[in-house]
């Protein structure tokens, strides 16, 4: 079916025949009145055959698929660029063989808990804990000197520090000041037993 052309003609065709029935109307308002009834009438046909709202509505279908897939590789990264909640765990409470080969026991000494270096610490470690995570990482916090827990014989730290132990065990590092998540990580992927597992993960070494 071709599209029907609204003319001023074809207006005044229409007007001026309700005219000649109904003479007691105005002429403006009657060509008004059919004007407009003319034109609402065509406007979803001639819409729908519009070059320019065909070509758009066939691009967002092509481009809907793409979108979805962009989506979904994001949103793992919006997911794990959140910081996961790292609780740490008073040293108190835990014996450092029990983590042997488990975990990397990351442990913040201080003479106070109202040190400001181990409240600036403690603020640090909340920022990018997957990474820690990933590094199967836990926190140890000893702020009670007197009397000395098992993991402050066997350290001896000396006012704050902070200390980073590998899987077996050993004392791999000492700080006097603190030091970010991602200073901590890039230390933890020099240690023995993480370059093993990046390279059991990616053998190629990509």
């Amino acid at each position: 079916m071709k599209p029907v052309l609204v003319t001023c003609r074809r207006i005044r065709r229409i007007a001026t025949a309700h005219l000649c029935l109904r003479k007691r109307r105005p002429v403006g308002q009657i060509i008004r009145h059919r004007a407009l009834i003319f034109i609402w009438s065509h406007i979803p046909r001639r819409l729908g055959s519009c070059p320019i709202l065909t070509y758009i509505n066939a691009m967002s279908i092509f481009i809907k698929p793409f979108v979805v897939v962009f989506i979904a590789a994001l949103l793992p990264q919006l997911v794990f660029s959140q910081d996961t909640p790292l609780p740490p765990v008073p040293a108190s409470d835990v014996v450092l063989a029990d983590f042997l080969y488990l975990k990397r026991p990351v442990v913040v000494f201080a003479d106070s808990p109202n040190d400001p270096n181990y409240i600036r610490q403690m603020e640090l470690l909340t920022h990018n804990t997957a990474d820690l995570i990933e590094r199967e990482v836990i926190i140890i916090t000893d702020t009670t000197p007197n009397p000395p827990s098992e993991i402050r014989q066997k350290l001896r730290p000396r006012g704050f520090s902070l200390v980073l132990i590998d899987k077996d065990g050993e004392a791999e590092l000492r700080k006097p000041l603190p030091w970010d998540t991602r200073e901590i990580t890039h230390a933890i992927d020099k240690f023995p037993s993480r370059r093993i597992e990046m390279l059991e993960r990616s053998p190629s070494g990509l």
